[in-house]
């Protein structure tokens, strides 16, 4: 026999039953990440410090490496200066004795004038030659047609008009070599013609030479001279 439907209880009544709400089913790996928190901290803690680890290593092989190219070009610095002092040397070592014979010449330093008369008086009494005449004016800058580099010294010159009665050509020519082994200079000019011999001399000269010499000095250039 069926149930009427009036005697069902209305729907909100007092008296009715509340069905409970469906729980929501969570997915079951969530239930296990209790068990591996730890290890995921862990996990995050090493990513953390490995990314650390790898930044200060790339600092730390980077200034090293800018510490390396420093390094390199102090040596090759350094290296530069030893081949520089090592070719001085070689220079010095290979240019002393040119360097010495300048001197012992009279080419460097002040001038040598007294050296310069007495080396006249001696190539004319060794070669017997006629007398000679000459005179010799101040020390004066020489300036060279072309340039040359000549660091710290200046170039000087002391014009010497020389005159010289001759027997033949020779006496002039043995002359100027004998003096160049004593000293340096250039000549400007010189010009021979036939001499005037005086009849009653022992010995006439057959020939008369005039030169212009400039003995040649190399010395240290004074403060504010002109380059």
């Amino acid at each position: 026999m069926s149930a009427h439907p009036s005697s069902l209880p209305p729907a909100g009544a007092p008296g009715a039953a509340r069905r409970p709400a469906a729980a929501v089913a969570l997915p079951f790996w969530m239930g296990e990440l209790a068990l591996i928190r730890l290890p995921l901290l862990l996990f995050a803690f090493t990513l953390v410090l490995g990314s650390l680890l790898v930044v200060l290593s790339t600092w730390y092989l980077n200034s090293q490496s800018d510490a390396m190219i420093r390094a390199q070009q102090a040596r090759n610095i350094a290296f530069d200066q030893f081949n520089h002092v090592e070719n001085e040397k070689l220079e010095i070592r290979d240019y002393q004795p040119q360097f010495i014979a300048l001197r012992d010449k009279g080419l460097l330093g002040e001038e040598r004038r007294l050296e310069w008369v007495d080396a006249i008086r001696q190539i004319q009494e060794r070669r017997k030659l006629l007398p000679i005449s000459y005179e010799i004016d101040a020390q004066q800058a020489f300036k060279l047609e072309g340039q040359a580099a000549l660091g710290a010294y200046r170039l000087r010159g002391s014009r010497m008009d020389l005159h010289m009665d001759l027997l033949h050509e020779m006496d002039l020519f043995d002359f100027l070599h004998d003096l160049r082994q004593r000293s340096y200079y250039t000549i400007q000019d010189c010009s021979i013609k036939r001499g005037a011999g005086a009849p009653n001399a022992a010995v006439a000269p057959s020939l008369a030479a005039d030169c212009t010499l400039y003995w040649l000095t190399l010395g240290s250039a004074a403060p504010g001279s002109e380059r």
